[in-house]
This record gives C-alpha cells, sequence and structure tokens, in this order.
C-alpha cells in the first residue's frame, strides 16, 4: 500500500470530485489519467459517491480515494468500495484513530495549531489545509508551517487553477486539492483531458 505522501506525489493536484451519477465516474476518471492526473478523491456527498468509486477504481493508473470521511462506518465503506487512501474535514482522535488502525493512507484536515497538534499526537504529519482559503489564505499557511517544520500540507478550498501556482510554491506544500478540473455536468472527456494536462504542469520546471 502507498504511504500518503507517496499519493501526494503523483501529481500537483488531487481532484475533489463531487460525483452525481456513477455512469459518468469512469469516463471522468480516464480523462484525468489520461492527462497526467492519478490520485482522484471522490466526496462522500452524493448516494452516487460509493458506487462511482467502484467504477473508477476499474481505470488502470487511477489511485482513488475517498473524501468528505467523517466516521468510521464511512470508513468501512469506502475501503470495502477500494478506497486507496482517506480523506476528511477535519480530525478526530476516534477517527484518526480508526483509520490509523486499518493501515490505509491518511489525509486528515485542520485548519489550526490545535488541530495540527492533535494529529501529531496520532503520529501523523501529513494533512489537508482546509478550507484552504477561508482559513486565512497562504499567509495563514506560511504562518503555521513555522513552528510545524516537519509537516507537510494539501491546501483545499476556494483554490482555482490561477491561484494553484502560489500555493504550490511553498515548501511545505506538496499538492493542493482542486474542483476546477471536472466542470459540472455530463462529462466532456476532452475538456476534462485539458484540464489534467496543465494542472499536471503546474509543478513542472
Amino acid at each position: 500500500m502507498m504511504a500518503i505522501e507517496q499519493v501526494m506525489a503523483l501529481a500537483p493536484v488531487i481532484p475533489v470530485l463531487v460525483i452525481e451519477d456513477a455512469a459518468h465516474a469512469r469516463p471522468i476518471a480516464e480523462a484525468l489519467v489520461r492527462g497526467g492526473i492519478r490520485a482522484l478523491e471522490v466526496t462522500l456527498r452524493t448516494p452516487a459517491a460509493i458506487e462511482a468509486m467502484q467504477e473508477m477504481a476499474k481505470v488502470e493508473g487511477a489511485v482513488v480515494g475517498a473524501g468528505t470521511v467523517v466516521s468510521e462506518r464511512q470508513l468501512d465503506q469506502v475501503m470495502a468500495a477500494g478506497a486507496r487512501f482517506i480523506v476528511s474535514p477535519g480530525l478526530t482522535d476516534r477517527l484518526g484513530a480508526a483509520v490509523i488502525a486499518r493501515g490505509i493512507p491518511f489525509l486528515p484536515g485542520v485548519s489550526d495549531a490545535a488541530d495540527i497538534m492533535r494529529g501529531l499526537d496520532l503520529g501523523l504529519d501529513r494533512f489537508k489545509f482546509f478550507p484552504a482559503e477561508a482559513s486565512g489564505g497562504i499567509a495563514a499557511l506560511k504562518a503555521l508551517a513555522g513552528p510545524f517544520h516537519q509537516c507537510r500540507f494539501c491546501p483545499t478550498g476556494g483554490i482555482n487553477e490561477a491561484s494553484a501556482p502560489g500555493w504550490l510554491a511553498e515548501p511545505a506544500v506538496l499538492c493542493v486539492g482542486g474542483s476546477w478540473l471536472v466542470p459540472t455536468g455530463v462529462p466532456d472527456q476532452a475538456e476534462i483531458e485539458k484540464r489534467a494536462r496543465a494542472a499536471a504542469k503546474l509543478r513542472a520546471p
């Protein structure tokens, strides 16, 4: 199983996917992977999410994870569906211990020093900084990255194609999460692949 840092290193952007129709899942995943984006976060925000994960997991090269996981019950559901990493909007001792016990890569949400210290107590040092823009933006992350120099982050929330390079320029940032790669509605595979290719090059020399 991959470590969470390996998942974060797959591409500069992890797409945050809200799938309304499971029939769209595989075409979306295929287009993203063709464009160079392999780590795919399917959020548990719709009834189709579990089936969407199962469909995306069939796509060669896709590393499918589950986002918006907030309970142990959801954790077991998404692992049964083939999730290879877990993303949560926040961090509790109970959820953290459950994910760690199952040995699956985990990217918990943090927004302040107390959240990070809770994660460090659990042995975690890779975090989703969320909601990134609403929590103070790059200035806030810089302030946190000083005392928590051993930590690395995936800022998510309010980040778009224009602002992503600024976040990625920060040494403490390994990748960003974003929803702009997949427009709403019926998937336009050509457009998704085009956006994925651009996102995959954001950190290129």
